[in-house]
């Protein structure tokens, strides 16, 4: 490869654009290339995916929509490649961009081209898709894994890598203890990330799978679905609670309600004249950590 040779290296800091290291272009007496870093227009034709891509779906309306905009007004947002050694190049970064551009008919892309190892590049195109708000909760949760899995990374260094704070990647890492059923029906859009968050509360497959056949067949919401997970936990607690229910005061059941929301654990509020307890329920310690990260602790 032309260029600096770049040192290999694990921390390469907050977010996408830290990932970008700034390397001097060298001269190239074949040809006379443009400094890295400066846009250019390259092919599509000598563009290859990127192998690190963790973005398996793309919603063909949109993406359609793209190939119009692009057809009347061009790319407006560079994609970023590297080049390989056989002469052609590697998306690190705007897939969506490269389809739509040969969807449009283009010819060529403006490109940023970066002299990147490709541990750099694993990285940038991972940090890059979870840095994006279009990704299902499965895609998200597999780049988290494979992060961890390729840079050893903790949560806490994806976090700051990513801009997410610990709580949300340790409960994206959580989906991937759903059976494959279940997380198919996540990544289709047919169970949400609350959906599978209460589900997970499930230990036993078999028991989750029917769980969640059930929610989906029925489009329960999900506190619908928290009152269902309860349900088969806890059979015997049932008719007690649905009695201790009505004679809850609305206040209290308000109060309750907004405290389960934010923190998406079970809450109990026991209320007499003015005066009791609030009860915060967790069945894992991955919970509890959440918990805690949410107090500010």
């Amino acid at each position: 490869m032309n260029g600096l040779e770049l040192p290999k290296r694990k921390a390469l800091g907050k977010g996408l654009e830290s990932l970008l290291p700034g390397v001097r272009a060298t001269a190239d007496t074949s040809s006379q290339k443009p400094p890295d870093g400066a846009t250019r227009e390259i092919p599509l034709a000598e563009i290859d995916r990127s192998p690190y891509q963790t973005r398996t779906r793309f919603d063909e309306a949109q993406l359609g929509e793209l190939a119009a905009s692009i057809a009347a007004t061009g790319v407006v947002q560079p994609v970023l490649l590297r080049s390989l050694s056989n002469g052609r190049f590697q998306l690190i970064a705007g897939e969506r961009r490269w389809l739509a551009s040969k969807m449009a008919g283009k010819p060529t892309v403006p490109a940023i081209v970066r002299q990147v190892s490709d541990e750099q590049a694993m990285e940038m195109t991972i940090v890059e898709n979870l840095q994006r708000a279009d990704l299902n909760p499965i895609e998200q949760a597999r780049a988290y894994d494979r992060l961890s899995r390729e840079f050893k990374l903790t949560q806490e260094q994806m976090a700051q890598r990513t801009g997410k704070d610990r709580a949300s990647v340790a409960n994206f890492l959580r989906l991937l203890r759903l059976p494959v059923e279940v997380q198919g029906k996540v990544e289709t859009g047919e169970l949400t990330f609350g959906h599978a968050r209460a589900l997970l509360a499930l230990e036993n497959p078999e028991t989750l799978l029917k769980a969640a056949q059930k929610v989906a067949a029925l489009s329960m919401s999900v506190r619908q679905t928290e009152s269902y997970v309860q349900g088969i936990l806890h059979p015997d607690k049932v008719n007690g609670e649905q009695k201790t229910e009505k004679r809850l005061d609305p206040n209290v059941r308000e109060a309750r309600d907004l405290l389960q929301r934010a923190l998406g654990l079970k809450v109990t509020i026991e209320d007499k004249n003015g005066r009791g307890r609030v009860i915060i329920e967790y069945s894992k310690l991955e919970d509890f950590d959440a918990l805690m990260e949410r107090l500010g602790q």
